[in-house]
């Protein structure tokens, strides 16, 4: 089993400001050896290890705990998709085999920037180095990704966190609506992750993420749905375990083939583990 979604940090109260007073659990330095019994206890064999940071620093830091630990299988780093010289950086990458692909936070941007054509160029580079993007936006961004997407033909793409729906609320309507488009795209997967955040974390109810991943499951099928935990952002709710059970409890529901396709499988194929 893999686990698509994990950060690694040493915490800076200003460069990680995201992390605000309300995540006073995840205000301080998070490790793989902190992954190291939960893992051994669900025989879960290697995580992904995404940038938390946008820096080449970042890359270089991953990079270091990558050769250090063999728990993390591949790396999902930080590159300026606007650069001019983007072909010169990519080129640089490609000395690193564990440097899978490439995000960013495109929460923290306006439709704009999502539709750029600059930044639409630099993702389209991608494709030659063979290098897969993780798309992070939230459910009212998503019209916005859905137009990206669809001018970069063949470029494999992963959702994350499922697109970051209102669970809170329950009003899933349009993220519904947006996510089934968006699933059209053959070169789309998704990230069961990240679920945690967006609902109340303290009493959320297990019906609220389930209506999430009926969406999920039914836009994408378990052959483009991957397994991920975003640790430790999910901390600020619950215990790794918890979620791991939630989803796993879900997945019940599937032929123990398309358990193994979203536990692991489909992790191996689109990272090339």
């Amino acid at each position: 089993m893999i686990d698509t979604h994990v950060h690694f940090w040493n915490f800076d109260p200003v460069r990680d400001n995201w992390i605000n007073d309300d995540m006073q659990i995840i205000r301080r330095d998070f490790a793989p050896e902190n992954l190291l019994d939960i893992y051994s206890d669900l025989n879960i064999k290697g995580c992904i290890a995404v940038q938390a940071s946008q820096s080449e620093d970042e890359n270089h830091f991953l990079l270091k705990l990558a050769a250090q630990h063999e728990i993390i299988k591949g790396i999902v780093g930080w590159v300026d998709l606007l650069n001019p010289n983007l072909d010169e950086r990519l080129s640089y990458w490609q000395n690193f085999n564990a440097i899978k692909g490439w995000r960013h936070v495109l929460q923290a941007e306006n439709r704009d920037f999502i539709l750029n054509p600059a930044f639409i160029s630099g993702v389209k580079q991608l494709k030659e180095y063979h290098y897969t993007y993780d798309l992070l936006c939230y459910h009212n961004q998503l019209e916005a990704i859905i137009q990206m997407v669809d001018q970069i033909p063949d470029q494999p793409f992963v959702l994350d966190h499922c697109g970051k729906p209102d669970v809170k609320s329950q009003d899933l309507k349009a993220w519904t609506a947006n996510i089934k488009t968006l699933a059209e795209n053959p070169n789309v997967q998704c990230k069961v992750s990240g679920l945690l955040a967006e609902a109340d974390w303290q009493n959320w109810k297990e019906k609220e993420l389930f209506n999430c991943f009926d969406v999920i499951f039914k836009a994408f099928g378990p052959e483009r749905v991957m397994y991920g935990s975003d640790w430790p952002v999910m901390l600020i709710s619950r215990l790794y375990q918890d979620w791991f059970n939630l989803v796993n409890k879900y997945a019940e529901r599937f032929t123990e083939n398309e358990r193994k396709s979203i536990f692991g499988d489909n992790a191996k194929t689109f990272y090339k583990l």
